[in-house]
């Protein structure tokens, strides 16, 4: 079964196209199964930004605390690729499940494909049946 997204992606698109030319990152917070979405944009710390994506580990504990102070779970894991395609990359997957086991279960991971500055391809990936799988996600503005 594929994974619940927000209606309206716009504002995981705006952070993303601002973060260009460096890939941007950040998490889909949620209250419950039902609740209501949070975007959470956070920096991007890896070493080369532009190929790559890594949450500095304090903001990424202050993440967790923060969401867990408002009843909120990470519901997504939402990432650029720049100026390429929206798949999911094989640093992607090793970065997700190193160990060929999800670091976070349950959790999605949204791509989107930012080109000049502006976000062109949008797509989701969860883990099923011991494998990524994804598709195209329409994108709301």
């Amino acid at each position: 079964m594929s994974p619940a997204l927000p209606e309206d992606l716009s504002e995981v698109a705006r952070h993303l196209e601002s973060s260009y030319p460096r890939e941007g990152c950040g998490v889909l917070l949620r209250a419950g199964r039902e609740g209501p979405w949070r975007v959470r944009p956070l920096g991007n710390a890896h070493a080369t930004p532009r190929t790559a994506y890594a949450f500095e580990p304090r903001e990424w504990l202050a993440v967790l605390l923060e969401a867990e102070s408002r009843g909120e779970h990470v519901a997504c894991v939402f990432h650029s690729h720049v100026d390429s395609s929206a798949d999911f990359s094989d640093e992607d997957r090793h970065q997700a499940a190193p160990d060929g086991h999800p670091l976070l279960p349950g959790v999605s991971y949204l791509v989107m494909a930012v080109h000049s500055g502006c976000v062109r391809d949008t797509r989701i990936f969860w883990w099923e049946r011991g494998e990524f799988r994804g598709f195209r996600v329409s994108r709301g503005s």
